[in-house]
C-alpha cells in the first residue's frame, strides 16, 4: 500500500482534470461509449507520446519497429472500438 502513496505520476494535472471533465460530462449526458473512448485515447497518449522517453529509455533513437508496433496496435484497438460502438446495438 505504501507504493501507491510514494508513486510519482508524471502526468500534468491539467490533463488529468481535462480527462475528468470530459468523462464526467459524457457520463452525465449518457454517452458511456464516448467516455470509454476518451479514457482510452488519453491512456494511449500518456503511454506513447507523453512518456515516450520512459517507454523507450534515454538511449534509443525513437524509430524502432516495436514503437510503431505498439502505437499501431493501440490505434487499431481504438478504431475497432469506434466501429464497434457505432454499429453495435444496446439492449
Amino acid at each position: 500500500m505504501t507504493s501507491l502513496f510514494t508513486a510519482i505520476l508524471p502526468i500534468p494535472t491539467y490533463q488529468i482534470l481535462l480527462l475528468l471533465l470530459i468523462s464526467t460530462f459524457a457520463l452525465l449526458f449518457g454517452k458511456i461509449r464516448f467516455a470509454l473512448l476518451v479514457n482510452y485515447a488519453f491512456s494511449l497518449y500518456w503511454a506513447y507520446f507523453f512518456n515516450r522517453e520512459n517507454l523507450l529509455g534515454s538511449g534509443h533513437a525513437g524509430s524502432g519497429f516495436y514503437i510503431f508496433l505498439y502505437f499501431g496496435f493501440g490505434l487499431v484497438v481504438f478504431l475497432l472500438a469506434v466501429v464497434g460502438f457505432l454499429f453495435g446495438h444496446e439492449k
